[in-house]
């Protein structure tokens, strides 16, 4: 089980390092380290992301860091399409669920590897292309529900882009909005897995869930001291090698 705690650690520095992609590995770590039934293991995921995002998205409130009017726009379609995700996840088979959650393990490496939205500092204004950020917010909260995963490597992006909010803006909105569908997403499979018979181990998600808190918090301590585009990097052709790693055992 040292293995589990030390993936805990890992995902909680890995948010605090890039930002987003620390949820991203979760699933993986409940599955082939804790040794969790698939959609269990999407079921806690989604409640220690949801965890570990309401505190780091607590203190960029205070700091008046989240923008309410996109979380309008953009967090409540996205919690419509994570109880649609998290629906549609009891009618496939874990194993499908893994291989989608590979696909976007890759997705996301392919963004990490360009240089993205994130990187663009851009002043605010009023939010653009409204029905657009409602359609990509309902997409990204599928997603979330389907496979347990936050998707802030997607929501910073749009919020950038579509939402014309500058990054500082941007990561602290993603945070409250990757809490809000995770804690819709975590209330479905409570009913999924019951009508499946399967059980949420509480415990796992307390304990994941403090030891990633606490991981996050040293991933901000030494974030400025680390380069940014060769962690990116890095990480993206970890989550090539984890992607590959899943679809195999799937297959």
């Amino acid at each position: 089980m040292i293995w589990a705690w030390i993936g805990a650690l890992l995902i909680g520095i890995t948010l605090g390092l890039l930002g987003s992609g620390g949820s991203i590995l979760t699933v993986p770590m409940l599955v082939y380290l804790v040794g969790e039934p698939e959609k269990v293991a999407i079921a806690e995921s989604l409640a220690i992301v949801g965890i570990i995002s309401f505190f780091g998205c607590l203190p960029l409130a205070i700091k008046k860091r989240v923008h309410w009017r996109s979380i309008l726009y953009f967090g409540l379609p996205g919690m419509l399409g994570t109880y649609g995700g998290a629906f549609l996840a009891k009618f496939v088979s874990g194993n499908i669920q893994l291989l989608v959650f590979a696909a976007t393990m890759l997705i996301a490496s392919v963004m990490m590897f360009r240089d993205d939205a994130k990187e663009k500092v851009v002043k605010q204004q009023p939010v653009q292309k409204v029905w657009e950020l409602i359609l990509e917010g309902l997409s990204v909260g599928v997603l979330t529900g389907f496979v347990g995963v936050g998707g802030g490597f997607i929501i910073v992006p749009a919020l950038v882009l579509l939402g014309g909010l500058p990054i500082h803006l941007a990561v602290g909105t993603s945070l409250a909005i990757i809490s809000m569908n995770s804690l819709t997403g975590f209330i479905k499979y409570l009913d999924v897995l019951g009508d499946l018979e399967l059980t949420i181990h509480w415990h796992m998600i307390v304990i994941f869930s403090i030891i990633g808190i606490a991981g996050s918090i040293v991933g901000k301590k030494v974030r400025n001291k680390v380069p940014q585009q060769r962690l990116k990097k890095g990480f993206a052709v970890f989550l090539v090698i984890m992607g590959v790693y899943i679809v195999g055992m799937n297959i």
